[in-house]
């Protein structure tokens, strides 16, 4: 997996684009785990609050696009 990461991404074979996808994904799962975190510390600021919103929805989106990416990779 490290050496699928680390390799120019024209340099992967299907197999390692997918694995560096699937890698992706799981640390953006990770990252809404902490977005998860700080919203329930419930900071009391607007302004914070609306820049953490649009975090985890660009988290999401992000991730849904990397599954469809994952998905459509041809052996």
């Amino acid at each position: 997996m490290r050496n699928a990461i680390v390799q120019l991404p024209d340099q992967r074979t299907t197999g390692e684009r997918r694995q560096v996808l699937r890698a992706a994904i799981r640390q953006l799962e990770r990252a809404d785990m902490y977005l998860a975190a700080v919203m329930f510390m419930d900071i009391g600021d607007r302004p914070a609050e609306r820049a953490l919103s649009q975090l985890r929805a660009d988290l999401d989106a992000l991730r849904r696009h990397l599954g469809e990416q994952r998905v459509n990779i041809s052996n």
